[in-house]
């Protein structure tokens, strides 16, 4: 049984997101290679990671709706828009780099 290594992202957030994340704009974090089905891991994966480990507030309606990343946040892989490289369904490579942008302004 081979074990596969983890791959390394820079993860960053703007717009007011980084408020859900202690308040920092740009996290490096290892995630495993694969998924718990063997599957190589993909954006939606991420998600799912960055709110259970990454996300100190509690409010995760303010980055999730319906388990999807809220409309009126942007999400660009390695400068590129997510809809270019398959939404949720993109596979991460090592090296990555993920930003959120939340476009939501008001009160």
């Amino acid at each position: 049984m081979s074990v596969e290594a983890d791959i390394s992202l820079v993860i960053e957030f703007s717009g007011g997101l980084e408020m859900l994340f202690s308040n920092q704009k740009r996290h490096t974090i290892s995630v495993p290679a694969v998924d718990k089905s063997g599957k190589p891991v993909n954006i939606s994966f991420l998600i799912d990671y960055l709110c259970e480990n990454l996300m100190k507030d509690s409010r995760k309606e303010l980055f999730l709706l319906d388990n999807h990343v809220r409309p009126g946040i942007l999400v660009l892989i390695n400068d590129a828009d997510w809809e270019l490289e398959g939404e949720e369904s993109y596979e991460l490579q090592d090296g990555d780099n993920i930003l959120f942008v939340s476009t939501l302004h008001g009160g």
